[in-house]
């Protein structure tokens, strides 16, 4: 098994990090899945006990001007590793200005991520500043515990507002709820709102429009036959929603929710190269 990468490319190097930091604000521990194309950062808290997940794919081409793996086995060239999103952002960090960072998969006394980053130097011999980050390999048998989600069919799908001003909503809210509801129809409005015994606050927004699903698959079947004025909505944890929000460094060009009337919203950020998807399970 073995593993190799690095970046020159600053633009990219930054650009990474910036997915990095978003990882390490919403996963304190994640699986790291390494193919020949692509890396996926998941998080797979069963949703089932109330816990959100997270599926973020990269396209290592976009990112890495070198990259060389052999997974475990020829019929399964894949890694899969467990780490802490937060050693590898902060191994990032001392990488704002490098020539180039390296970062391979070693196994001294436990197996670890080594991230090389070469610093700029005034005299010829370049600096090079180490971070050794323990990793647990994740055997072969456990793999199908970390298979991508599918989107749930839902019952209404829509555009997010500009997830800035989603946020600033949310922050404020936080302080007089633990939870939010989220509505939204397929008429491109969508309503963020807490009700406690004290007080009630809603935020509209209209005009987000509602994306278009393919339905050869059928996942929009509960879609397709809704009257479209009708609201579907969720109550989720407002620390989890304003988790998501906080985080995003990655400033998607798409960002989109699907809501599974009284089980779970399914958010979905794209930008060119990352696709973020997040899942937050509703309350009872």
């Amino acid at each position: 098994m073995r593993f190799r990468a690095k970046i020159v490319d600053l633009a990219c190097l930054n650009h990474f990090s910036r997915v990095i930091n978003t990882i390490a604000k919403l996963a304190k521990t994640c699986t790291l899945r390494l193919t020949v194309s692509k890396l996926y950062f998941i998080l797979s808290d069963k949703v089932a006990n109330g816990g959100v997940s997270m599926w973020c794919e990269l396209c290592q081409g976009n990112f890495f001007d070198e990259f060389q793996m052999e997974g475990v086995a020829a019929e399964h060239n894949e890694i899969y590793l467990e780490l802490v999103p937060e050693n590898l952002s902060r191994a990032l960090k001392t990488a704002q200005s490098a020539k180039a960072v390296k970062i391979k998969l070693t196994n001294k006394h436990c197996p670890c991520l080594r991230v090389a980053v070469e610093l700029p130097s005034l005299s010829s011999s370049s600096r090079i500043v180490t971070h050794d980050i323990p990793v647990g390999i994740i055997p072969r048998r456990l793999w199908n515990d970390f298979r991508e989600p599918s989107v749930p069919d839902f019952d209404v799908s829509i555009y997010l507002p500009v997830l800035k001003t989603m946020k600033s909503i949310v922050e404020r809210m936080k302080n007089l709820s633990n939870s939010i509801v989220i509505e939204a129809n397929l008429s491109g409005e969508m309503n963020l709102k807490i009700e406690t015994d004290l007080v009630s606050v809603t935020t509209h927004f209209k005009d987000l429009g509602n994306p278009a699903w393919a339905s050869e698959d059928g996942c929009q079947s509960s879609a397709q036959d809704r009257d479209l004025e009708s609201m579907a909505e969720a109550r989720i944890d407002i620390k989890k929603l304003q988790q998501l929000l906080a985080g995003q460094q990655v400033n998607p060009t798409k960002a989109m929710c699907n809501i599974v009337s009284k089980r779970i919203v399914h958010f979905i950020l794209l930008h060119e190269d990352v696709s973020l998807q997040y899942f937050i399970p509703a309350l009872a």
